[in-house]
């Protein structure tokens, strides 16, 4: 891999790839397999990554919002987008860009109704999300009736899958909780089928769903984090290959005496001689102050330094002291040592937050292309 001269974020495609076909290795070959690409593919190009996605053959893509498909569309992407949760007021650009939408609620249910009406819309696919237990987004399983009465001689949409969201896949201490869940999505299709007279496929597991409980899979599965090098478990983990990896390189080296202190509010006090390191980058690139004064370590020459004081819109400092190295030399801030995962664990936090909290600003570099 080439050294990073400036704060970069190296996307990985041949881990995107590798990631992939470990997931899809746990399925049957007829399921269907959805990318997840919202908030820019969890931080790093979502065209990239949807281009790379489409040629392995995933059949369908996921974004949050109206506004990011839009971005896929205009890069020529014309695989199936499901946009997970859709605003009302984008609804128009929406159809416009052949997006389809999860409706969740009988309020967006009727206001696409009459979205779909004005467009002179037949059929227009649309996905319905039933709530099962994550309390977030969804219609609840007494709904289907109102479902039904509002379909029920409208040609303008059509239902082409009901899905539902595991709130705790990744954890087995709740395996009785997830089962009630896929009971309850059992029970919900069962019933969509008979009341709607036809079949929509059906999807219910993440990534970690995908990996623990594969029984479950449906017709179709949805992965974000682990197409990402992440499966919520270490064993998992080692599986897999992180796809981005975020470099920078020292600034500046200063030579710091006892009781000096480094940084705003001198939240840090050396108690002896210390070696820091300025880097170029801070909480305005995705690294909140959360990682300060100790709590998240980089790797200089293969060896951890900690983050010191507090940190900076556009700088950090570490602790290099006894570390081989020079002003110019490359930082790893995450990738495969650091983790992602490790990196934020220190920060009482998680991977997504991580990845998809890198700014625009810091420049994108890919391989494997």
């Amino acid at each position: 891999m080439p050294k990073a001269t400036e704060t970069v974020l190296e996307i990985d495609l041949g881990a995107l790839v590798h990631n992939y076909h470990y997931l899809r290795s746990k399925l049957k070959a007829e399921t269907k397999f959805l990318g997840v690409i919202k908030a820019f593919a969890y931080g790093s190009d979502a065209v990239k990554v949807a281009q790379k996605l489409i040629a392995l053959g995933v059949d369908y893509l996921a974004v949050a919002y109206v506004k990011e498909g839009i971005v896929l569309r205009d890069a020529g992407i014309k695989t199936p987008i499901l946009v997970l949760h859709p605003q009302q007021a984008n609804f128009d650009e929406l159809i416009e860009r052949c997006l389809e939408p999860s409706l969740y609620s009988p309020k967006v249910l009727k206001e696409f109704l009459e979205t779909a009406k004005k467009h002179n819309q037949t059929n227009y696919p649309i996905h319905l999300k039933f709530n099962t237990g994550l309390n977030r987004l969804g219609f609840w399983e007494n709904d289907v009736d109102f479902i039904k009465e509002q379909l029920g001689g409208r040609a303008e949409i059509k239902v082409k899958s009901v899905f539902s969201h595991l709130a705790a896949s990744d954890d087995q201490t709740e395996a009785a909780f997830t089962k009630t869940q896929i009971s309850s999505f059992e029970r919900i299709v069962k019933e969509v089928d008979e009341k709607l007279g036809y079949t929509p496929f059906r999807h219910l597991l993440n990534t970690s769903g995908i990996l623990n409980y594969p029984e479950a899979q449906y017709d179709m599965v949805r992965s974000g984090i682990g197409l990402y090098g992440f499966g919520n478990a270490p064993e998992i983990d080692s599986e897999l290959k992180p796809v981005a990896t975020l470099k920078t390189i020292i600034s500046q080296i200063h030579n710091i005496e006892p009781n000096e202190s480094v940084g705003y509010n001198r939240a840090f006090t050396s108690e002896g001689y210390k070696t820091t390191a300025t880097l170029p980058l801070g909480h305005a690139d995705g690294i909140g102050r959360q990682y300060g004064n100790g709590k998240a370590c980089v790797s200089v020459n293969g060896q951890k330094a900690p983050i010191i004081g507090n940190v900076c819109m556009d700088m950090i400092m570490i602790d290099i002291t006894g570390i081989d190295c020079k002003e110019g030399d490359e930082v790893i801030v995450f990738g495969k040592n650091p983790s992602a995962e490790e990196f934020a664990a220190g920060a009482d936090t998680i991977s997504y937050e991580l990845l998809t909290g890198i700014s625009q600003r810091v420049k994108r570099s890919f391989l494997g292309t």
